[in-house]
C-alpha cells in the first residue's frame, strides 16, 4: 500500500512525541512492505508564530489531500491569553470542523504492567476495556458566544441530525465489542441533553436491536466511571461532557499519555492523536510519554488505512515494551524512567523481533 499521511507536530511535546510515531509507522512500512509519504505541516501556536493563524491554508489543503492526519497537540504559556483574538485551539476546531470529524473514538483498557500508576484501585481495573465516543463539531464548543462587562453566554446547541450520526457510529462500534452501549447526558436539566436522549433512544431501538442502550446523567456517570468501570462498553456523549469524562478516563489507564484518540467522520481522511496536551513544562527535556501518539498510529492504520493486522503489531510491540517494564517517566513512579527516544527504540524493537509477519498472516 502507498498512502500519504499528513504530520502536524504541533506544540509543546507535539514535535517529540510525533517523530516516535513517524519513526514506528516507518517501520511498519518496512516490516509490511508498505509505503507511506508523510507530510509535514504547521498548526496551533506554531503557525500562528509563521504565519499569523493557528491553522494555515496549507496546511487545510494538505489534511484534506491525504489518507489520514497525525497530530501531536497545540497550546501553550505563549499563547494561553484566552481573550486573545487568535488561539492555537482554534486551529484543532477548525480543522475537525473543515475535515467533518464529527466522532471521537477514545479506548481506554488499562495495561497490567502499568496498573500501578493508576490512583484507582488495582481491583476495580481488572478488566476494564471500554471505549468513549466524543461527539465532536457541535454543542457548546462550537455555538455562538456573547460577552458584556457584566455578562458572558456559550450557547450548546445539537440537530437532530449530528445526535444521530455520533450515536448510529456509537452502535457500530459497539456490534464489535461486546452490544452495549452507554448514552450519557444531562436530561433533567438541559433541553439539548432531552433531545439527545429521544434521538439515540429512536437510533438504538429501530436500527440495533441487537445492542443494550442504557443511559446515564453526566455527574452519575463521573463516579460510575471511577467505580465500577468494568460495567462499561461503549460510552456516547456530547462534546464537553465527553472532553471531560475521557480525561477522567485516563486516570484509569494510569496516564493520559498512554491513550490515543480517533478523530473520525463520513470521509475517508480521518486525524489521529494522543489525548494529552502539549505538556509545555516539559517540552524539550525528552522525556515526554510517546505511548498515547504511537498507539493512535495505530489507530490510524486500523481505520484510514484498513490495515488491522499492522495496527496489532504496534499494539502488540506497546503491550511487550510495558509489560518488560519500559516505562516514561509519568508511568515509572520514581523507579527506572525511560527517555521518549528510549521508549520508542524498545517499541521499534519489539516490530521487529516479535511481530512475525508470516505468521500474523496466517
Amino acid at each position: 500500500m502507498h498512502a500519504d499521511i499528513v504530520v502536524l507536530p504541533g506544540d509543546g511535546i507535539g514535535p517529540e512525541v510525533t517523530a516516535a510515531a513517524v519513526d514506528v509507522l516507518q517501520a511498519v512500512a518496512r516490516r509490511y512492505s508498505h509505503r507511506f509519504t508523510l507530510h509535514e505541516h504547521l498548526i496551533g501556536g506554531a503557525a500562528i508564530d509563521a504565519t499569523g493563524t493557528p491553522l494555515p491554508d496549507a496546511t487545510l489543503a494538505a489534511a484534506r489531500d491525504a489518507d489520514a492526519v497525525l497530530l501531536g497537540a497545540v497550546g501553550g504559556p505563549k499563547w494561553s491569553d484566552p481573550n486573545a483574538a487568535v488561539r492555537p485551539e482554534q486551529g484543532l476546531l477548525a480543522i475537525r470542523k473543515a475535515l467533518g470529524l464529527y466522532a471521537n473514538l477514545r479506548p481506554t483498557r488499562p495495561h497490567s504492567a502499568a496498573i500501578g500508576a493508576s490512583p484507582i484501585k488495582p481491583h476495580l481495573l481488572a478488566g476494564v476495556d471500554l471505549l468513549v465516543v466524543r461527539e465532536l463539531t457541535g454543542g457548546i464548543y462550537f455555538g455562538e458566544r456573547t460577552r458584556t462587562e457584566t455578562s458572558a453566554s456559550d450557547l450548546c446547541s445539537y440537530t437532530v441530525a449530528e445526535i444521530e450520526r455520533v450515536v448510529r457510529r456509537a452502535c457500530l462500534l459497539a456490534r464489535g465489542r461486546r452490544g452495549h452501549v452507554t448514552s450519557v447526558d444531562k436530561a433533567n436539566v438541559l433541553e439539548t441533553s432531552r433531545l439527545w436522549r429521544d434521538v439515540a433512544t429512536r437510533i438504538a431501538r429501530d436500527e440495533f436491536p441487537d445492542i443494550t442502550l442504557e443511559h446515564q446523567l453526566v455527574d452519575s456517570m463521573a463516579m460510575h466511571l471511577l467505580s465500577k468501570p468494568r460495567a462499561f462498553d461503549v460510552i456516547v456523549t456530547e462534546n464537553m461532557f465527553g472532553d471531560i469524562l475521557t480525561d477522567e478516563a485516563s486516570m484509569l489507564a494510569g496516564s493520559l499519555g498512554l491513550l490515543p484518540s480517533a478523530s473520525l467522520g463520513d470521509g475517508s481522511v480521518g486525524m489521529y492523536e494522543p489525548i494529552h496536551g502539549s505538556a509545555p513544562d516539559i517540552a524539550g527535556q525528552g522525556i515526554a510519554n510517546p505511548y498515547g501518539t504511537i498507539l493512535s498510529a495505530a489507530l490510524l492504520l486500523r481505520y484510514s488505512l484498513g490495515l488491522s493486522m499492522e495496527a496489532g503489531c504496534i499494539e502488540q510491540a506497546v503491550d511487550s515494551a510495558l509489560e518488560d517494564g519500559v516505562f516514561s517517566a509519568d508511568l515509572a513512579a520514581g523507579g527506572d524512567a525511560r527517555s521518549t527516544r528510549e521508549v520508542t527504540a524498545a517499541v521499534l524493537e519489539r516490530i521487529e523481533t516479535t511481530c512475525q509477519v508470516a505468521e500474523l498472516r496466517d
